[in-house]
């Protein structure tokens, strides 16, 4: 299984547009304390759309609390890693990966990070910017890992209004 792990997330249309994302790849997604909002206020109700009943989530006082309560295998997104992404094999289907974002103000702490350094991935990006919309990143790497499993148990096909619905 893929998760997402937002570390202390700031920003309510974030994590709503993340919440969607994760109802729709049926990755979980774990928030860790203290957000910069409330879950029940209208900003991620507003981004989460009708799906924030589909959303699997799970919200931890701390850091120490997700790490005792998760085991398999962490990624740590960060603009100071030496590697990319996509220099990552994320195809086992077997594995739980946890895929994590800090804050959107200050990332993750460089006292986690530290501990992890062969598992820092970076998006590439030009230097006219520091980083790119924490949302637009979960997406990103999230599909990337789900192409890699062939993106399982997700539609591959319009399912609503039938696969042939462009020729009608």
């Amino acid at each position: 299984m893929i998760n997402i792990v937002l570390y202390e997330p700031e920003i309510p249309t974030n994590t709503g547009n993340i919440m969607r994302t994760c109802a729709a790849t049926n990755a979980k997604l774990h928030l860790i304390e203290p957000l910069g909002f409330k879950l029940d206020s209208a900003s991620v109700k507003r981004s989460g759309v009708n799906y924030l009943d589909k959303v699997n989530y799970q919200v931890y006082k701390n850091i120490d609390e997700f790490f005792e309560q998760n085991k398999g295998e962490y990624y740590f997104l960060t603009r100071y890693a030496k590697n990319t992404y996509s220099d990552y094999d994320f195809s086992d289907k077997n594995k739980n990966i946890y895929l994590f974002f800090g804050k959107e103000s200050t990332g993750i702490p460089k006292e986690i990070l530290k501990n992890h350094l062969d598992r820092c991935l970076r998006i590439p990006a030009s230097s006219n910017v520091r980083s790119l919309n924490l949302s637009n990143c979960v997406a990103l790497v999230l599909y990337e890992a789900l192409r890699q499993q062939d993106f399982p148990d997700l539609c591959k096909k319009e399912p609503h209004k039938g696969e042939d619905w462009l020729e009608r």
